[in-house]
């Protein structure tokens, strides 16, 4: 109640704030806010997505850049997010996401992603329009493994991956 200014929380739909999971886990904090449509958690200190609880799956959109994330186990109790913008982490698996069928827009800007072939779990997600990859290792080449080739174009391999994507980078999917 301190954090939102009001006393009935029934009302609010947006909320910002910075948390630390390390010591104190956020239990089901989306009980107390059966309304919330956006959160914004960025920089702040997240263990694990698990630590935002199992009740938000009616929030809409949700930051979480800059939050020291590894891993985006538990996601899929917010079965209801249209939007997702987790830059600046360490992700580099993306197969949670396939549970989120309404995904539309999706930052992963600056992650750990190595594997081009993470992209084919975003095909599933078929409302996913918007999707940003800048400075991940995908951008230079297809997999640590490999040495980077000339000819290599990753917004032409995302785009086979992810037919229905309308923006890559925030340029229309199809430039290449």
């Amino acid at each position: 109640k301190v954090l939102t200014g009001v006393d009935d929380l029934q009302q609010v739909k947006v909320l910002e704030m910075q948390v630390d999971t390390r010591e104190n886990s956020l239990g089901n904090f989306g009980v107390y806010l059966p309304n919330l449509r956006e959160l914004k958690l960025n920089n702040s200190l997240l263990v694990s997505v698990r630590d935002l609880g199992t009740t938000l799956s009616h929030l809409h959109i949700l930051w979480m850049a800059r939050c020291g994330l590894s891993d985006l186990d538990g996601i899929s109790s917010c079965s209801s997010l249209k939007e997702l913008y987790i830059a600046y982490n360490n992700i580099s698996d993306l197969s949670q996401l396939t549970w989120l069928d309404h995904l539309e827009v999706l930052d992963l800007e600056g992650n750990d992603i190595e594997d081009i072939n993470q992209m084919q779990y975003l095909g599933l997600c078929c409302k996913l329009s918007h999707l940003t990859v800048e400075g991940n290792l995908i951008c230079l080449k297809p997999n640590a493994e490999s040495a980077e080739e000339p000819d290599y174009n990753y917004r032409a391999e995302i785009k086979k991956l992810i037919p229905h994507l309308e923006y890559l980078d925030k340029i229309p999917a199809s430039q290449t």
